[in-house]
């Protein structure tokens, strides 16, 4: 069938490319900014750079140490993400199969998570990561991500698993295959869409945080991206160049996971919606 080109087709094009400049001129105003000195930024700042310069990168990765705190960055995300899908997918099973009381207001209370703002437990979570003595690690930090994160993980699982046919589980089950067994060896394979869509909404969540690390960890070895970055803007305010250096060099990394896993986001979102 042929489609007619009409006003109505042009001036839907036209207000999808506003909307993609809308959203490309940060990027460009980041990179920009990025290949400038000084001087430039001051004299011309979103002209396009007439003489690039690399220095900003090599200066904003020696003196803000960004490849300690990207490492710091990896680990807290990599072992919280881990935490969000092997608790998160199998608490969801059970709230997804359990057509209980118990299973509803089980998951009542975890979409009560979602709508409150963990800011209001703040003082209480820091006097009880304080009491453990966890302040400034890693573990902190990952219970923390874990605990904020695990309603929202649990939410997109639960209704995937509920779009799922339940005859899987229970031809395993029949087969004399364990819950545990079942769920590990025959459902959570099928969760790979959600799975890729937990990834990285949480990776962009837990990466791009900065009032928790800060709060948490501020002052220690163990500083993430985001902290490092403000330390580095205090002490260099003026030079702009290396701040926007730093804030490219940090976003590489959560790019370059969202270009890989960009297929399972909207499909596995969606699906998830269905439940």
């Amino acid at each position: 069938m042929r489609v007619r080109y009409g006003y109505r087709t042009f001036l839907l094009e036209i207000v999808m490319i506003a909307v993609a400049l809308a959203f490309l001129f940060p990027v460009y105003a980041l990179i920009t900014l990025s290949l400038k000195d000084a001087r430039g930024i001051a004299a011309e700042p979103l002209s396009p750079p007439t003489d690039p310069t690399f220095d900003n990168f090599s200066r904003a990765w020696s003196q803000a140490t960004l490849g300690e705190a990207l490492l710091n960055s990896t680990l807290i995300t990599v072992l919280s993400l881990l935490a969000l899908i092997a608790t998160g997918s199998f608490a969801a099973y059970f709230l997804a199969r359990c057509a209980t009381r118990l299973g509803f207001r089980l998951y009542v209370l975890f979409l009560l998570g979602i709508v409150l703002p963990f800011q209001l437990g703040m003082i209480p979570l820091f006097r009880l990561v304080d009491s453990m003595g966890l302040l400034g690690t890693y573990q902190g930090m990952i219970l923390f991500y874990t605990g904020i994160q695990l309603p929202f993980t649990v939410f997109l699982y639960t209704g995937f698993i509920r779009a799922l046919p339940g005859e899987y589980a229970h031809a395993a089950l029949i087969d004399g295959a364990t819950h545990l067994q079942a769920f590990t060896r025959v459902v959570f394979p099928l969760l790979r869409p959600i799975t890729g869509t937990v990834l990285i909404l949480n990776a962009v969540f837990i990466w791009n945080d900065f009032f928790t690390p800060l709060l948490y960890l501020g002052g220690s070895a163990r500083e993430t991206v985001p902290v490092r970055i403000f330390a580095f803007v205090g002490q260099y305010v003026s030079d702009y160049g290396l701040v926007f250096a730093g804030l490219v060099l940090a976003s590489l990394p959560i790019v370059a996971a969202f270009l890989v896993l960009q297929r399972y986001v909207i499909r596995g979102f969606a699906s998830g919606m269905k439940g």
